[in-house]
C-alpha cells in the first residue's frame, strides 16, 4: 500500500498554519536560536537549489526547537533588482506586478515543502515598510560621514545600463547578464567601507564557526598591505609624486616609474612629442575593464610620457611611463617599477627595453634555480639580460649602497627608517578594499533619499518625509540611464531646508546589496513602525546562530552585512560586532555533471517531484544524497529509492499502531532518560536487548550527525533502525514495550527530515500535541555501548596484550586495533611486520622480524 502523501501533506500544512506552532516570540527567560537561510530573489518558481538550502535550514530549526530552544526561523524576499526590470520590459508589465506575482507563487511552493517558517515575520525588500528604513539608515550613514558623492570612474554595463560594483564584475563581465563591462565616469554615491577595513579584517578571528575558505576570501579582498610611502620628484620641476610600496628594500632597483592612465598629472608631464601617442593609449585603456587591466594572463601595455622622475635613494633619473595595469584606486595611482623583483614589471621592462637591475640576491647567490619566483625557477645570472623572470623571494640586498649585505626582510624596516629620517617617505598601510559604490541608474530599487538644492546643496530627506516612494506610473524601457530621471513629478521637489521650489531629487537607486545587508535585523521585529527594528528584540535574537547560503556570497553579501552591522552598532542601535555566528555554505545541485540550468536542459522541477513523490520524499532524497557542504548530483533513481523507503516506514509504523496503543493503554510512555522499561521479572531477550541497544545508538548517531550537519549519515542511521525493527517484528512475540519505545523514537528522530509523515503517524498514536513540540530523546550511554569481546594479541606467537573491541568487529578492524595497541608497538620497535594472522573474534598474531 502506498502512503497517501498528497492527503497527509496538505492536511498537516493547513493544521500547522491554523495552530501557529512555528510562531516565535521574544522571551528573555529562554535560550534562543536564530536559524536563517539567505533569502531568495523572487524570480518565479523555486528550483532544486532552493529546496536543498531550505531543507537544510528546516532540519536545524526543527531539531533546535525539540532541543528546547526558542527558535526564530523567518523567510522573506530580496525583491528589488534588475531581473524584475528586464522581465517587465519583456512582458510589457510593471516590475512591481511581476515581483509580487512571483512572490505569491514561491510562497505556495515553499509551504508545500513543509518548511517551519514563522510567516508572520515575512520581509519583502520592495515594500515601502522595509525600504523606508533602508533610506533612514542611509541618512544615518550620511550624517556619520560614511555616505558621500564623488565623480569617479565606474564599471558600466551597457546591456543593463547601470553601474556595477567592483565585486559585480566577474572576469570582465557583468555578473548578471555577462555583457562586457566598460569604464565610465559619473557622479556616484559611495559608502565608506574602507573606514571599517581594520575591523572587518581583525574580527574575522571572532568567526570560529565560519568556513576558513570564506574567511580567507574576505581577508584577501580587504588586502591589507604593510609598506611605505616614498616620495619621488619630477626631474624638470621638482614636484613630488608619492608611491606606496610593500618592498622598500628594492628601491635601488627601480628603473622606471609608472602612472595610471587616469592620473591627474598625465596631461601636465606629457611632452609635446609624446602627446599623440599618450592620448591614443589613454583612449584605448578607457575601453578596458579593471579585470582585464590587472589580469596576469593578458600582456601589459604602456607608453612613455617623455618625462623623468628622480629616485630619492640613488638620485637616478628614471623614465615615467603609463601602464594599463596601474589603477588610480590602488595606492596612489603611481608605482615605482622594479623589474628584477616584480613579474609584471619584468615583463613590461623586457617588452619596452627598459634596464633591469638586481638588488636582491638569493641567500646562495646566483643559483641556476632559486626559491621564490612564481614557479620557483628564476634564473639569476651575472648578466641580467639572461634573466627569464623576476626573483620575488627573500635574499640579501645588493647594488643598494649602504644597505648592501642586509637581509631583505631586515632591509624593509631599515630602508623605511632611512626614508623617514630623510623626510622622503614614511611607514604606511594600504588596502585593496575600496569604498562601496551603491548608485544604480535603474528604477526597481530603493530611491536614494537625497535632494539637491541650488541654495543649500545636498539635503537629506527629513525623517518625516520617508519613505521616498517609487512612482508606480514609470514606463521601464531599459534604455538610456535611470527611468526616474524622466519623471518630472518625481524629480521636481521643494527643498525641505529653505523651501526653494527648484530643488530636484536624486534619481539613482541603491545597489540591492544594501537591502540584503540588514534584512536579518528586520526579521526580529518586522512590523516595527518607529525604527528599522526594536533594539531589545534585536539584542535578544541576534546574532544569527546559524546562517546558510552559497559560497558565491562570500565577498559581496557577507562582507556588506558585516559592514552594516558594525556601523549600526556604532549608531548605538545594537550591542554585538558580527551578524552571523556560524556559517554553512552548501554545495550546488547538479545533474548530468553540470549545474542545473534551463539552457543545458537538465533542470528538475521541484513541483513535479512533489506531485509525484511528495514533499517528504523530495526533502529526504536531497538531504540523504550528499553532505550539505558538497555538490549534490541529482538522481531520479535516488528519489524513487527515498519514496520506497518512506512507504516501508509507513507500513512498519502502521502495522505496529495497534500494539503500541495497547501498550499506551497499559500506561507505558516513550523513551525517557534514566528510566527502565523492564521490571526485574520481565528481563529482555537477546533480540530485544539488541533492539534496545540499536535505539540508543541511533539516538546518539542522529544527534551527533545533525550537530555536524552530516544529515546523510543521520538518515542512514534511521534506515538501519527501520531494518532492525522490521526484523524484530518478524519474531513470534515481539516485546510490546520495546516496540513502543522504538517506534516513538524513530518518529521523533525522523521528524526534522520528514515532518508530514511523522506528524501523521504520531497522531495515529492518539497523541494530541504535535510531534514537532516533543522533546528530543536522550540516549543512555550504557545502553548505547556496543557489546564487546576480548582479543588476544600475539607477536611472533607470544601473548603480548589483550584488547577490548566491539562484538561485530571485522578482521581488518581486528588487525588495526592490534597494531594500534601501545604494548604491541613496544614489541614491534625496530621490527618489520611480515604478516598478520587473524582468528576471527579470538586472536591476532603478528609475525615480525
Amino acid at each position: 500500500m502506498t502512503y497517501p502523501f498528497k492527503e497527509i501533506e496538505k492536511k498537516w500544512q493547513k493544521n500547522w498554519q491554523n495552530q501557529g506552532i512555528y510562531k516565535s516570540y521574544t522571551d528573555s527567560k529562554h535560550k534562543k536560536r536564530y536559524v536563517l537561510e539567505m533569502f531568495p530573489y523572487p524570480s518565479g518558481d523555486i528550483h532544486m537549489g532552493h529546496v536543498r538550502n531550505y531543507s537544510i535550514g528546516d532540519v536545524v530549526a526543527r531539531y533546535s526547537r525539540m532541543q528546547g530552544y526558542n527558535v526564530l526561523y523567518p523567510m522573506g524576499f530580496d525583491a528589488f533588482g534588475l531581473p524584475a526590470e528586464n522581465a517587465a520590459i519583456k512582458h510589457n508589465t510593471q516590475p512591481k506586478e511581476w515581483t509580487l506575482s512571483n512572490i505569491e507563487r514561491m510562497i505556495v511552493q515553499l509551504k508545500r515543502l513543509g518548511l517551519s517558517y514563522d510567516w508572520d515575520r515575512q520581509v519583502v525588500t520592495a515594500s515601502p515598510d522595509y525600504y523606508r528604513w533602508g533610506q533612514w539608515l542611509f541618512i544615518k550613514f550620511y550624517e556619520k560621514g560614511l555616505a558621500y558623492r564623488k565623480k569617479a570612474k565606474v564599471n558600466w554595463c551597457p546591456s543593463c545600463q547601470t553601474v556595477l560594483a567592483n565585486e559585480q564584475v566577474e572576469a570582465g563581465l557583468c555578473w548578471r547578464c555577462e555583457s562586457e563591462a566598460q569604464s565610465k565616469e559619473l557622479e556616484q554615491w559611495f559608502l565608506k567601507t574602507t573606514e571599517y577595513a581594520d575591523q572587518l579584517l581583525e574580527d574575522l578571528n571572532q568567526l570560529e564557526g565560519w568556513p576558513n575558505r570564506v574567511k580567507v576570501m574576505q581577508e584577501n579582498w580587504i588586502g591589507k598591505s604593510k609598506g611605505a610611502y616614498v616620495d619621488f620628484t619630477l626631474a624638470d620641476t621638482g614636484e613630488k609624486i608619492t608611491v606606496f610600496t610593500t618592498r622598500p628594500d628594492t628601491l635601488y632597483g627601480a628603473t622606471f616609474f609608472l602612472l595610471a592612465p587616469e592620473h591627474s598629472l598625465v596631461d601636465k608631464i606629457t611632452t609635446p612629442e609624446q602627446k599623440e601617442e599618450v592620448d591614443k593609449f589613454r583612449a584605448d585603456v578607457a575601453k578596458q575593464n579593471e579585470i582585464d587591466r590587472t589580469s596576469a594572463e593578458i600582456p601589459k601595455r604602456g607608453v612613455f610620457t617623455g618625462s623623468f622622475v628622480i629616485n630619492p635613494l640613488n638620485g637616478e633619473r628614471i623614465p615615467v611611463w603609463l601602464a594599463d595595469y596601474v589603477l588610480m584606486e590602488y595606492g596612489t595611482g603611481a608605482v615605482m617599477a622594479v623589474p628584477a623583483h616584480d613579474q609584471r614589471d619584468f615583463e613590461f621592462a623586457r617588452k619596452y627595453g627598459i634596464p633591469v637591475i638586481v638588488v636582491i640576491e638569493p641567500p646562495s647567490g646566483h643559483p641556476e634555480q632559486s626559491e621564490g619566483s612564481p614557479d620557483s625557477s628564476a634564473r639569476l645570472k651575472n648578466d641580467v639580460l639572461e634573466m627569464e623572470e623576476a626573483y620575488v623571494g627573500e635574499g640579501v640586498m645588493v647594488n643598494s649602497g649602504p644597505f648592501n649585505g642586509t637581509p631583505s626582510l631586515e632591509g624593509i624596516g631599515k630602508v623605511t627608517k632611512y626614508l623617514e629620517e630623510k623626510n622622503i617617505g614614511k611607514e604606511a598601510i594600504n588596502y585593496r578594499l575600496r569604498d562601496w559604490l551603491i548608485s544604480r541608474q535603474r528604477y526597481w530599487g530603493t530611491p536614494i533619499p537625497i535632494i539637491y538644492c541650488p541654495e543649500c546643496g545636498t539635503v537629506p530627506v527629513p525623517d518625516e518625509d520617508l519613505p521616498v516612494l517609487l512612482p508606480d506610473d514609470i514606463k521601464v524601457s531599459g534604455v538610456a540611464g535611470s527611468p526616474l530621471a524622466k519623471s518630472q513629478e518625481f524629480v521636481e521637489v521643494t527643498c525641505p531646508k529653505c523651501g526653494a521650489q527648484d530643488a530636484r531629487r536624486e534619481t539613482d537607486t541603491m545597489d540591492t546589496f544594501i537591502d540584503s545587508s540588514w534584512y536579518f535585523l528586520r526579521y526580529c521585529s518586522p512590523k516595527d513602525d518607529k525604527g528599522p527594528f526594536d533594539t531589545d528584540d534585536v539584542n535578544y535574537w541576534m546574532p544569527v546562530d546559524q546562517y546558510i547560503g552559497g559560497i558565491e556570497h562570500a565577498i559581496m553579501h557577507l562582507m556588506y552585512a558585516r559592514f552594516f552591522t558594525k556601523v549600526i552598532r556604532d549608531l548605538g542601535l545594537l550591542d554585538f560586532d558580527e551578524p552571523f555566528t556560524n556559517l554553512l555554505t552548501q554545495g550546488m545541485v547538479i545533474k548530468d555533471g553540470a549545474k542545473m540550468s534551463k539552457s543545458k536542459g537538465n533542470v528538475v522541477d521541484p513541483t513535479f517531484m512533489m506531485d509525484k513523490y511528495g514533499a517528504d520524499a523530495t526533502r529526504l532524497f536531497i538531504l540523504f544524497a550528499s553532505p550539505p557542504q558538497k555538490d549534490l548530483d541529482w538522481s531520479d533513481a535516488g528519489i524513487e529509492g527515498s519514496f520506497r523507503f518512506l512507504n516501508r516506514f509507513w507500513r512498519l509504523v502502521r502495522n505496529n499502531i495497534e500494539l503500541i496503543n495497547m501498550v499506551k493503554a497499559e500506561g507505558a510512555s516513550g523513551p525517557k532518560e534514566g528510566t527502565d522499561i523492564f521490571s526485574d521479572r520481565d528481563a529482555p531477550s537477546p533480540k530485544t536487548n539488541n533492539l534496545l541497544r540499536m535505539i540508543h545508538q541511533t539516538i546518539k548517531r542522529v544527534t551527533d550527525d545533525i550537530n555536524r550537519f552530516n544529515f546523510n549519515t543521520a538518515i542512514s542511521a534511521l534506515m538501519e533502525l527501520v531494518n532492525d525493527m522490521v526484523k524484530y517484528n518478524e519474531q513470534s512475540e515481539p516485546n510490546k514495550k520495546v516496540l513502543n519505545e522504538a517506534t516513538r523514537t524513530l518518529l521523533i528522530l525522523s521528524s526534522p527530515f520528514i515532518p508530514h509523515l511523522t506528524e501523521e503517524l504520531w497522531s495515529k498514536l492518539e497523541e494530541k500535541e504535535s510531534i514537532h513540540r516533543q522533546s528530543w530523546p536522550v540516549y543512555k550511554k550504557e545502553m548505547a555501548k556496543a557489546e564487546e569481546i576480548t582479543l588476544i594479541v600475539q607477536v611472533n606467537g607470544k601473548v603480548r596484550d589483550r584488547i577490548t573491541v566491539p562484538e561485530g568487529v571485522s578482521e581488518e578492524e581486528m588487525k588495526e586495533a592490534a597494531l594500534a595497541s601501545d604494548k604491541t608497538k613496544s614489541f614491534l620497535e625496530d621490527k618489520e611486520v611480515i604478516k598478520t594472522i587473524v582468528i576471527p573474534k579470538k586472536l591476532v598474531n603478528i609475525v615480525a622480524k
